[in-house]
């Protein structure tokens, strides 16, 4: 009896765990249409550590505040069926005119269903592209760039795409301004 106890209990276990599966991990620049939905796409060369910490810049009257951190195993979607993980940088910002009067912030945005909330998508030759899904109604979604220059200073460029506003997409009188820094080289130094 022992014998038969001892036999069902492994056949149990090598039937569980032969059946699972290990997430596949690739280095971070893998493009996500190359990989198995799970898949982990990770620093492993730590290239998103030199962006982390906190930044400011001021331009055009207004003062900002950029705090980047990196997220390990962040959860992306591309559709509706095909999800990966991601080593991101997310940003967190906030906006002021020279007198300290907050113009915009994210600080609150806790996921990319919020607006104004910016990760990043790929990095190459020490540029981090990133995606900004926009402010309200969307407006000024685009790609940011960020150059590290060295230790202390990062340029930013910023290309905000087009967006139609109708009152059914967009209803209501909602502030449409795009605060974020509409510049190339823009330049910020770490704080």
């Amino acid at each position: 009896m022992k014998n038969l106890y001892i036999t069902v209990l492994l056949l149990f276990l090598i039937t569980n765990f032969s059946s699972c599966k290990a997430q596949q991990v690739y280095p971070l620049n893998t493009y996500p249409d190359d990989v198995q939905p799970g898949s982990y796409l990770k620093d492993l060369s730590n290239e998103l550590d030199p962006y982390i910490g906190t930044w400011k810049s001021t331009v055009n009257g207004r003062n900002i505040i950029v705090t980047i951190t990196k997220h390990e195993h962040y959860l992306f979607k591309r559709d509706l069926t095909t999800t990966f993980y991601q080593d991101a940088l997310l940003i967190k910002y906030i906006i002021t005119d020279l007198s300290g009067a907050v113009l915009q912030s994210n600080t609150n945005a806790q996921s990319e269903a919020d607006r104004n909330f910016i990760t990043s998508v790929s990095v190459k030759d020490n540029i981090v592209s990133l995606y900004y899904n926009g402010t309200n109604c969307g407006v000024g979604w685009g790609e940011i760039l960020l150059k590290r220059i060295n230790t202390s200073t990062i340029s930013w460029s910023y290309y905000p795409n087009d967006s139609v506003l109708t009152t059914k997409n967009c209803p209501g009188n909602q502030n449409t301004t795009i605060y974020l820094p509409e510049t190339e080289n823009l330049i910020f130094t770490k704080q």
